[in-house]
């Protein structure tokens, strides 16, 4: 049996976007592309047809992938505690810094938009913390301390 994925609402809803556009849009669109170019004559050497082909194994991929994810998804509900769990936002304290995070499940994490899974080395650290709670983690450039500051 497959582990659950744990996610926000907010994951879900996105996840089942994007795999309505895929299936939906992409695929049929993709599906055209190869009709079009094997119409081109000899497949062998039609670079058209060999890419279509490769964006296709990468969308399938992706449809089964996500179709996965959805059919062992678990929306976790925000815990209104004060502690950190999946889908809270928490603003914390790092060496003169401030940063906020939004504690997300894996499929959904961007470190790059603040979304940090609660698997990943720091959001397993989060989990459970509260307010005025420090802790440190360890990075490259040397053990860096959180002091948290909010959790909503």
């Amino acid at each position: 049996m497959k582990d659950i994925v744990y996610l926000t609402q907010e994951g879900l809803d996105e996840l089942k976007i994007e795999l309505k556009e895929l299936v939906e849009v992409r695929r049929p669109a993709l599906a055209l592309r190869i009709k079009n170019a094997r119409e081109m004559g000899d497949l062998s050497e039609n670079a058209e047809y060999q890419s279509a082909k490769e964006e296709q194994g990468y969308i399938e991929s992706k449809i089964s992938e996500f179709e996965d994810i959805i059919k062992h998804a678990k929306v976790q509900a925000v815990d209104h505690s004060g502690l950190v769990s999946l889908g809270t936002k928490v603003t914390v304290h790092i060496d003169g810094d401030e940063e906020i995070f939004h504690m997300v499940g894996a499929p959904e994490a961007d470190p790059s938009k603040g979304k940090i899974s609660h698997e990943s080395p720091l959001g397993s650290k989060l989990m459970g913390k509260k307010v005025g709670e420090k802790f440190e983690v360890e990075a490259p450039i040397g053990n860096l301390t959180y002091t948290i500051l909010k959790v909503e």
